[in-house]
């Protein structure tokens, strides 16, 4: 019935770049160590691609479509959250779409920075209720390896590349996303800020570089305070307590910000996804990566109700709560693969290290 509709996930797929930055990597390039940047953040690694946003997103996008057993013909929607997209008209999720060869699907991206996949389902989600489509592929995927300044040891070290997809279908059951909250915290833009990732005319000569603007101390608590806002809405709406949520899948941008945010909920950390260890912060991705190695590590149970919260630069928060269906295994699987980067991952970022000043030429392979 019109505007009775639910949005179950029926499938999910992942692409990790296989080729890996190690905290130890990392200290050849800048100042650092592996001790200091996870005491700091909780991160050991960072996956870095050498393909695009599109080519990650189509790869996860793929495998969503397998697990879910649907047919790319039959997809009604290609949604993309990313901050990165290689081109930003025609729009990325067009290229993933035609990819897929969902032929007869709508196409657009969604940028809210770190939150784009959570806002992305949301939207996703209201239009299957709303009756206007019955199958959606929502999509994170983020290259954030190329936004990295190598002179700012504070902040080259937090981002990763990858990229994760669900898809999600109308039914008369309630399952999915069953309420979700978007907020944006004023006057908070300056604290994480690409200010040369754009359009203006002031940035449109010669090569664009960009500087990552990263505020720790005002992201750290304008985030939680934020996601925390957020969750609390949807637990109202839901009728549902911290003690109701079975597990927790939160943005996977530094381990601290985790820990005070379930610290704040009463929420214990064993019911918590964290994968910050192997994929920095992923942005977009992130949640849809952890979702996906949540399932494969067989802590999705069905029936379960999942809480995920994210931040983002804007600083854009929201949360939402899901329930799983009865499925935690996927239909099918697919052979799709991205081919390998013949080198090293300090041959990868060779002309970035050069433009900041690093000398790595030592590093490159021969």
């Amino acid at each position: 019935m019109f505007g009775l509709n639910y949005a179950e996930i029926t499938g999910w797929g992942k692409y990790a770049p296989p080729l890996l930055m190690t905290n130890d990597d990392m200290a050849k390039v800048v100042d650092t160590s592996d001790e200091w940047i996870f005491s700091r953040s909780g991160i050991r690694q960072r996956h870095y691609s050498h393909v695009s946003v599109g080519e990650m997103g189509w790869l996860a996008a793929e495998r969503a479509l397998a697990a879910a057993g649907i047919d790319a013909a039959d997809i009604d929607l290609v949604v993309l959250g990313s901050t990165t997209p290689e081109e930003i008209c025609p729009n990325t999720a067009s290229f993933i779409k035609n990819q897929l060869g969902a032929t007869k699907a709508a196409a657009f991206d969604l940028n809210s920075a770190c939150t784009s996949w959570l806002y992305a389902m949301n939207v996703a989600t209201d239009m299957i209720k709303a009756g206007s489509v019955k199958k959606a592929v929502v999509i994170g995927s983020e290259r954030l390896s190329l936004a990295m300044d190598w002179s700012k040891r504070e902040s080259c070290f937090l981002f990763g590349d990858g990229a994760g997809a669900v898809v999600i279908e109308a039914t008369e059951q309630k399952l999915g996303l069953l309420s979700a909250h978007m907020s944006c915290v004023p006057d908070s833009r300056e604290c994480l800020h690409l200010p040369s990732w754009g359009m203006s005319p002031k940035h449109m000569t010669g090569d664009i570089h960009v500087s990552l603007n990263f505020e720790g101390q005002e992201i750290f608590k304008s985030a939680v305070k934020g996601m925390a806002d957020s969750i609390a809405e949807v637990l109202e709406r839901e009728g549902l307590s911290a003690s109701d949520i079975d597990l927790f899948i939160p943005h996977q941008a530094n381990v601290r910000i985790i820990q005070s945010l379930a610290k704040r909920l009463d929420f214990p950390m064993e019911k918590v996804v964290v994968c910050i260890d192997e994929y920095a912060n992923t942005s977009a991705a992130a949640i849809p990566l952890a979702l996906c190695d949540a399932l494969a590590d067989d802590k999705v149970k069905p029936g379960m109700t999942i809480l995920t919260a994210s931040f983002g630069a804007g600083l854009t928060c929201g949360a939402g709560i899901i329930r799983w269906s009865d499925r935690v295994v996927p239909l099918g699987s697919c052979d799709a693969e991205i081919a390998p980067y013949e080198g090293t991952v300090f041959d990868l970022m060779k002309d970035s290290f050069n433009y900041y000043g690093v000398d790595a030429q030592h590093l490159l392979s021969k």
